[in-house]
């Protein structure tokens, strides 16, 4: 709070001691409720502001300007948005308003058991409806319309549950473990309003596991989209939790039911048939994306696309020189053994060309910069795809929603904006336009 006024009443923001942490967590629960505070102690609030604004009004010629810029119109104090804008409310009943407070104890001794396939339909009931994010309204099936309600609400539990208390539900588990239904979950005990969030897991939405689908409650409203594992921010603060009323095959890290439709599922040797001189299909574009993955971009001067060529050819056969085959192994034309790995991920990516035009031996050799020319709105090319996937390694991917892709686009600009901006960069040297010192650094 910047009025002197109000500072009696709020707690030290970095204090660690028991009463200040106690009182802060009281005070989440007083805040406007335009900022996620709750009606009963929305009013009590409203009253000490307002008394204590009128006492400085009475005391004084007037509020000063800096103290009137901390009152909203409704003479409450403003508060900052949460990020991400989730808050939320509190354990409570189905249906009827919050209690006064997070249960010390929620039950857990009664579950109801349900199916992954169950969890998943009843998220997607969300989604398909758009429900409006908010941490005060309840939908018609009784759940609180924030986050934790949602995962209540997909868990169907016999409650309202928040970030505090979702865990005591589920047992918490190794990421690469995750399966339909499962749950990543950051609570700020600190200060529960600023930054906790829980995601429901739908699958993997790519085969380094690097995205999945995340079944949310957020702002405006219920959405399923490609995320970046765990979250695009607080990233490594998620736990991952299983239900511990799901039943039917939770151990492992195979899911159990179908992936939902709109996660791409593995896919199959296609055949030979499908690639060499000839061919046009989007089993040839798909090769040659996951041979970009696996540092075959070099060799793609734009695409790839569906018509096979020399490009995808020697693309391949580097590759599969990359894992020591030689002869008739790696003729450039892949096979099941070829495609296996690199659906998978396994093996050794294509090495780098070294300043001297030799292959290097290390996979995590800088590729050269391949000009600025690449890297223009309405450009498709095999270096923006490169760059994407190395902007989400290095951690600034938070502006795609799904990809990163061949097409240059307004996220990988942003992206390349946030990495030149961490470089201390500013103006025309922060512009989103990756130049040759800014591919040295993301590469390095």
């Amino acid at each position: 709070m910047t009025a002197p006024v109000f500072e009696e009443y709020e707690p030290a923001c970095d204090c660690p001691c028991g009463g200040c942490a106690e009182q802060r967590r009281r005070l989440a629960q007083g805040l406007s409720l335009r900022a996620g505070g709750h009606p009963a102690a929305h009013g009590a609030r409203r009253v000490l502001v307002l008394v204590t604004a009128a006492g400085v009004a009475l005391g004084a010629s007037g509020v000063g300007a800096g103290e009137a810029d901390a009152l909203g119109a409704d003479g409450v104090v403003s508060a900052a948005e949460p990020d991400p804008t989730t808050p939320q409310g509190v354990s409570g009943p189905l249906y009827g308003p919050p209690s006064a407070g997070p249960s010390p104890n929620p039950s857990v001794g009664t579950l109801r058991q349900t199916s992954r396939a169950d969890i998943i339909n009843r998220a997607k009931l969300w989604v398909n409806a758009k429900v409006p994010y908010s941490m005060t309204k309840y939908w018609s099936d009784g759940y609180r319309q924030d986050c934790s309600g949602y995962v209540s609400m997909a868990w169907n539990l016999d409650g309202n549950e928040w970030t505090g208390s979702l865990s005591r539900f589920g047992t918490k588990i190794a990421r690469e473990d995750l399966q339909p239904g499962d749950i990543l979950l950051f609570h700020n005990p600190s200060d529960p309003t600023k930054g906790s969030h829980v995601t429901l897991f739908g699958g993997w939405t790519d085969y380094t596991h690097t995205y999945y689908l995340a079944y949310e409650q957020t702002k405006p409203s219920t959405r399923a989209q490609s995320t970046p594992m765990a979250y695009w921010n607080n990233s490594a603060s998620y736990v991952a939790y299983r239900y511990k009323g799901v039943v039917g095959g939770s151990g492992g890290s195979t899911p159990d039911v179908a992936v939902p439709v709109d996660t791409p599922k593995p896919v199959a040797f296609p055949g030979a048939k499908s690639f060499g001189p000839g061919a046009d299909n989007a089993d040839v574009t798909r090769l040659g994306e996951m041979l970009v993955a696996r540092g075959g971009a070099r060799f793609y001067a734009s695409g790839p696309g569906p018509r096979w060529g020399e490009a995808d050819r020697r693309a391949t056969e580097a590759f599969q020189r990359a894992q020591g085959w030689r002869g008739a192994e790696a003729d450039g034309l892949p096979g099941p053994d070829t495609w296996r790995y690199l659906v998978n991920g396994l093996g050794k990516d294509i090495p780098s060309v070294r300043a001297g035009g030799s292959a290097g031996t290390s996979a995590t050799a800088r590729p050269e910069y391949p000009g600025a020319g690449q890297f223009r709105p309405g450009r498709s090319s095999a270096y923006v795809a490169q760059l994407g996937h190395r902007l989400v390694k290095r951690g600034y991917g938070s502006h795609y929603v799904s990809g990163p892709g061949p097409r240059w686009g307004e996220a990988d600009r942003r992206n390349v904006e946030d990495f030149q901006r961490a470089q201390g960069w500013r103006g025309s040297a922060a512009d989103g336009y990756p130049g040759p010192e800014t591919w040295r650094r993301l590469f390095a």
